[in-house]
């Protein structure tokens, strides 16, 4: 489920715990599931990626076409913490 991907990717990267194959894998099926995260999973997703300092071109461009659909539906911190994790990576 797309919540689980995303809760698991977050947790890692809150914690600082560099899990390449598991950001490999997680970066597959997010990919495969995109449209079906909400705006906070797809925020939390690229956050995780972002600072952990995970390349995931693949996914950031599927994150990037659908977060463009849905930006309207996005919050205040949504924007800013996809925002930061494109600058940063």
């Amino acid at each position: 489920k797309p919540q689980e991907l995303a809760n698991t990717a977050w947790a890692f990267a809150a914690l600082g715990v560099p899990a390449p194959q598991l950001f490999d894998a997680i970066a597959r099926e997010s990919e495969q599931r995109i449209g079906s995260f909400k705006p906070q999973e797809l925020a939390n997703t690229a956050w995780a990626f972002a600072a952990l300092g995970v390349p995931a071109p693949q996914l950031f461009d599927a994150i990037a076409r659908e977060s463009e659909q849905r930006i309207r539906s996005f919050d205040a911190r949504e924007i800013s913490n996809t925002a930061w994790a494109f600058a940063t990576l």
